[in-house]
């Protein structure tokens, strides 16, 4: 080999070299980088996840909530043809002369109705001449209007409705004018 081949090779070698060393820098920046990366993603992840927690604990707790309220919303249903048996009954013993028996049947009705308001029932109020309306009526016929001022609104009520809290678990039905 002659002197140039030799001093090629050398200068071959010293520029591998050198790039070499860029390369390892680039690879360590390139690591930092993808550390970096990793960790905003991790971050990420984790904030994702946190939400989520808190989104869950949050509706399950507001789920336990209205479970609570509304627990005993069937057996309270079963009871309101109780408390309507017990009105009628009282419109009835109104019209004889039984004075003593209809006192009694009022204070069992009275007890009745104290331990369902306690418990979160209430009435939904509803009168003749109100306007009808769908969404918180429930019409079992119509007939015809007594007077025009009449027509659209409420004639009677045949039987009334009750709330449990805020949700409607018997609609009052009515009669509306024609």
């Amino acid at each position: 080999m002659s002197k140039k081949e030799s001093n090629k090779e050398v200068e071959i070698s010293d520029d591998t070299t050198t790039n070499e060393t860029a390369n390892e820098v680039t690879v360590e920046l390139t690591v930092e980088e993808q550390l970096t990366a990793d960790l905003e993603q991790e971050k990420d992840k984790f904030l994702r996840l946190f939400a989520e927690f808190e989104n869950y604990k949050r509706r399950t707790t507001k789920e336990r909530i209205e479970l609570f309220s509304t627990a005993s919303q069937d057996v309270i249903k079963a009871l309101l043809p109780v408390v309507d048996d017990f009105d009628r009954a009282l419109l009835e013993m109104s019209k004889s002369k039984a004075t003593e028996l209809s006192k009694g049947v009022e204070l069992i009705k009275n007890k009745l109705s104290l331990t369902l308001e306690q418990k979160g029932l209430t009435l939904v109020e509803v009168a003749s001449g109100d306007v009808f309306n769908a969404d918180d009526h429930e019409a079992i016929t119509q007939i015809p209007a007594p007077s025009d001022d009449m027509k659209g609104k409420i004639i009677d009520v045949i039987e009334k409705g009750y709330k449990l809290g805020d949700k409607v678990i018997r609609f009052p039905k009515v009669v509306i004018g024609n």
